[in-house]
C-alpha cells in the first residue's frame, strides 16, 4: 500500500496501459475509438480501457486515466467547442492535478473541427501533458486517410 501511495502522490504510472475515452453523438466517433483500441491490441498492449463518457461510470474513467500512462480522448466539435461530456470529463482530471502523461487526440467534425484544439487548451496549465503527434481528424464518418492516421496514432502510442 505504502508503494501505491508513492505513485499516486507523484502522479506515476501505476499499470501499463492506454485508457480510451470518447463521446459520439452519431456512432461515428465510437466506432473510431474503438478501432483505435483494435489496433492498439493488435500491437499487444496490455490493457485498452474503452469508455463511452456520456454512459459509462465517468468516476472509473477517471481512475483508469490516472492509472495509465497514457490517455486517448475522442469526441466531436459541438458549437464550436467539446460535447459536454467531454469537457466534464477533462475537467475533472484538472482539477485534480492531471500530470505526467501522454495525451492523443480525436476529433470528429465535419465543416470545422474544433475539438482537437479545445482539448489541448483546456490542459494548458497541467504539469508534464505530452500530446502524440498525431492528431486524428474525422470528417463525419472514418475513411481511408482517417483510418490511416488511427494507425499513425497506434504506432506513437506504442512507442
Amino acid at each position: 500500500m505504502v508503494k501505491q501511495y508513492g505513485t499516486w502522490s507523484s502522479y506515476g504510472v501505476e499499470s501499463e496501459g492506454i485508457c480510451i475515452a470518447y463521446t459520439s453523438v452519431y456512432g461515428h466517433t465510437k466506432a473510431a475509438a474503438l478501432k483505435l483500441a483494435e489496433l492498439l491490441k493488435a500491437k499487444g498492449c496490455p490493457k485498452v480501457a474503452v469508455a463511452d463518457l456520456a454512459r459509462d461510470d465517468m468516476p472509473e474513467t477517471v481512475e483508469d486515466a490516472f492509472r495509465y500512462g497514457k490517455l486517448v480522448l475522442a469526441t466531436t466539435t459541438y458549437n464550436m467547442d467539446i460535447f459536454p461530456y467531454m469537457r466534464t470529463f477533462i475537467e475533472h482530471l484538472v482539477e485534480r492535478n492531471y500530470q505526467n502523461r501522454t495525451i492523443g487526440l480525436v476529433e470528429n467534425g465535419s465543416w470545422a473541427p474544433m475539438a482537437a484544439k479545445v482539448m489541448k487548451g483546456l490542459f494548458e496549465k497541467s504539469k508534464g501533458i505530452a500530446f502524440c503527434e498525431n492528431t486524428v481528424t474525422i470528417a463525419s464518418a472514418l475513411n481511408a486517410a482517417s483510418e490511416a492516421k488511427l494507425a499513425a496514432l497506434a504506432d506513437e502510442l506504442m512507442k
